[in-house]
Parts: structure tokens; C-alpha cells; sequence
């Protein structure tokens, strides 16, 4: 293993099991397809973008809730395997481990995807305040919206009473976010579709990109990253705004490009990396991830990313 070089971190977030299908088409209502390849692996936005974190390089305190099954073991063993702390892991006694079901159309790299989130949709008060030691420790807090949203809520106000640097990736976008959250964020990072059903502003332009970070600004976020896809990252800190391109590269699978997006900006953020290079970086990171098939797996270590760096100068 690499020796860390950032300040502590947390991640506070879901973990399911993939279970992921591939397919020559994605079948419609009442149809039976014939699939090709079947991959199970861990999975979850939160566990995603802490394990991209975490192979990136930087300190990673990985905080999910498990059940107590055999679903749960894949969390665990990957955590095992990674040599990273399992200590901060939450368990519930009655409900079941999250799991994904994905299936993923092999000519278009078109997904589908139903999570269950299970455990990591329960996590209660007393278990966030448990955390209050660890955040306190922590330079940074990233977390998404893919557990129960009072979890959220309720660790994101403590990293901001402690004064702990907060991102909120927006993901997935089912849950609504209140004013009041979005006053405790020092960096948000929703895709285009996010941002829209978030400020109401259809993201097509680097204009409306601009209006759509002025309406977040206007909420009492610091600072407003977007993610446009092959387009690459919209940038906003209030003082300067721009577009960084993404690394052109032959997309396999774009499964947690995202998670591997944010996972990288969270590691050269903790390095002391400002939010340019650091979004440079996490493009780097999720152009890597998406040549690979899967979503751990996929995510690529530091070597990887550095010598991909170097050789896209």
C-alpha cells in the first residue's frame, strides 16, 4: 500500500450489493432476455466513493449500516482486503443487508438499476452521534443522499457545528434536500440531471450552469461543482467559474463513474489539492474507472491514476 498523504477523512454513505446482469438489450415489461455475464460485488454510492477514496490514496474512515447476513460479509471482506478500518461500521439486527439489481445492455452501455437499500436506510440518531468523535477528526465530510435523509441531515450538522468541510453529492436524487441542509455545504457536487431537478434549471449550457450556481450560492452552498458528463466538470467558488474538459477516453462500462469522481476529488482535496486540480484529478480518476467493467473493481489506485495524468499532459 501507498502511504497516505491527506488529512483524515470520512465517508458517510450507502452500501448495497451489485448484482449486475449484462445483456444484448434491456428487456421490456413482460420479457424474458437472455442475459451473458453475472458479476455480485459491493456496491452502494457512499461504499463506492470511499473505496475510490481509499485506492486513490487518501485517510478513509468508511461509515455505512450493514445487516447481519451473508450480503454484509461483501462489505467486510472488501474493507478486509483494502486494510481499511471496519471499526465505524453500524449494523442493524432486523433489516437486511442493501442490494442493486442492475442490468446493463452490452451494445449501448445503457443501464437499469433497482436499489434496495435495506439497512443503510435506517440509520438512527443515536448512531450518527456516535460518529461525533470521528467527524470531529475528520478535514472533510463527503456524503450522498442514499441513506435515510435525518442521517444525513444529522451528520452534516455536526461537521458543521465542528467545523468540518462538508460535500453533498446529490445522489441519487430522489430525496428532496432542504434550505437548511444546503446552508451547512461547503461543496456540492450533482450531475447535470441533479442539479436541475434541484434548482429547476435545465444545465445545457455553461450559462445556465452559471444560474444554476448562483441559485445554490443563494441557498448558502460555498462552492458548486457540476458534472456534465463527456462535457466534463462546471466549476463555481464564487470568485472564479469555468469548465474543465474531461480525458477523452473508450467507454466500457460507465457505472460509478460518478462514485469514482467523487471518491478522487475527495482524496486530492484531503492532499491539500485546490478545487481545479482536485476536479481535474477525480476526471482522471472516473476516465480510468469507466474503461474497466464493474465498479470496484474498477476503480483504478493511484499509480494508475498519476502515470494516466502524466501520459494525457
Amino acid at each position: 500500500m501507498m502511504e497516505h498523504m491527506g488529512k483524515k477523512v470520512t465517508v458517510f454513505g450507502s452500501f448495497v450489493v451489485d448484482l449486475m446482469g449484462r445483456t444484448p438489450h434491456l428487456p421490456a415489461a413482460g420479457e424474458t432476455v437472455k442475459g451473458t455475464v453475472f458479476k455480485m460485488g459491493p456496491g452502494g454510492k457512499g461504499f463506492n466513493q470511499g473505496m475510490a477514496a481509499h485506492k486513490a490514496g487518501a485517510d478513509v474512515t468508511m461509515v455505512t449500516k450493514l445487516g447481519r447476513d451473508a450480503f454484509a460479509d461483501i462489505a467486510l471482506n472488501t474493507m478486509n482486503e483494502l486494510h481499511m478500518d471496519t471499526g465505524r461500521v453500524l449494523f442493524s439486527e432486523t433489516t437486511e443487508t442493501g442490494c442493486a439489481l442492475i442490468m446493463v445492455d452490452e451494445n449501448s452501455s445503457q443501464n437499469e438499476i433497482v436499489v434496495i437499500l435495506g439497512a443503510c436506510n435506517t440509520i438512527t440518531d443515536q448512531e450518527v452521534d456516535s460518529l461525533e468523535d470521528l467527524v470531529g477528526q475528520s478535514e472533510y465530510l463527503l456524503t450522498q443522499l442514499e441513506t435515510n435523509v435525518s442521517s444525513v441531515e444529522r451528520i452534516v450538522d455536526i461537521a458543521y457545528r465542528k467545523g468540518v468541510k462538508v460535500i453533498l453529492n446529490t445522489a441519487p436524487p430522489v430525496q428532496p434536500v432542504s434550505d437548511e441542509l444546503l446552508g451547512k455545504i461547503d461543496l456540492i457536487t450533482p450531475n447535470e440531471v441533479e442539479a436541475e431537478i434541484l434548482t429547476g434549471i435545465k444545465v445545457d449550457s455553461e450559462e445556465a450552469a452559471h444560474k444554476a450556481a448562483d441559485w445554490f450560492f443563494s441557498k448558502g452552498v460555498k462552492n458548486v461543482l457540476i458534472t456534465l458528463g463527456q462535457r466534463g466538470v462546471y466549476i463555481n467558488t464564487g470568485e472564479k467559474k469555468g469548465i474543465i474538459p474531461a480525458y477523452k477516453v473508450e467507454a466500457v462500462d460507465t457505472t460509478g463513474a460518478g462514485d469514482a469522481f467523487n471518491g478522487g476529488l475527495l482524496a486530492a482535496l484531503a492532499e491539500g489539492k485546490d478545487l481545479w486540480e482536485a476536479a481535474d484529478f477525480a476526471n482522471a480518476l472516473a476516465a480510468l474507472s469507466v474503461q474497466k467493467i464493474g465498479t470496484m473493481p474498477s476503480m483504478p489506485v493511484r499509480e494508475e491514476i498519476d502515470a494516466f495524468m502524466a501520459g494525457n499532459r
